[in-house]
């Protein structure tokens, strides 16, 4: 008897996986590579030495909870590849990874950026100009969310249609 459970994508591991990688990009490519904002800046402007420090030990703090996702989902992973012949299908596991980076966007967006204003997208452009970028942000999660889904989605019809086999493509 083939155990279907085993052989499926473990889709909260790749949410994990997701969440953890948006976290990344946005810490290493918009906190360091381009400055546009750090974790706290919205509260503590980098205008001193003092902000600068308490800003770079929150973004420390923000990276190091994005690898706790990762390490996570690497051990969801693990744990079912296991037991597992691992069939799954790619697009299931990229479509889940893509799913997590859209929430992992759009709960940043919501909570940091407008309930909570600890910083927002671009804090290097005019103010009038910031809602733009932060509007921008929610649109590439949601578009993330919405793609991920399809492609889970399809990965798992793609299973079914092979008899509940997922290849892993």
């Amino acid at each position: 008897m083939h155990d279907k459970r085993s052989d499926s994508f473990p889709t909260s591991a790749g949410v994990l996986l997701g969440l953890g990688l948006g976290g990344f990009f946005d810490g290493i490519v918009f906190h360091q590579l381009l400055q546009w904002h750090h974790m706290v800046s919205g509260w503590y402007p980098p205008n001193s030495i003092e902000n600068i420090t308490l800003n770079t030990t929150w973004d420390g703090i923000f990276h190091s909870a994005t690898y706790v996702l990762l390490l996570a989902g690497l051990y969801l992973m693990w744990q079912r590849a296991r037991g597992s012949e691992l069939r799954w299908s790619s697009w299931q596991c990229l479509g889940a990874i893509l799913l997590g980076w859209g929430i992992f966007n759009l709960v940043e967006g919501v909570i940091d950026h407008q309930i909570l204003k600890l910083h927002r997208v671009n804090e290097t452009v005019p103010d009038e100009q910031r809602i733009f970028w932060d509007i921008g942000f929610l649109l590439w999660g949601a578009a993330m969310v919405i793609m991920g889904a399809a492609m889970a989605r399809a990965g798992k019809r793609e299973g079914a249609d092979a008899g509940g086999s997922l290849q892993a493509r």
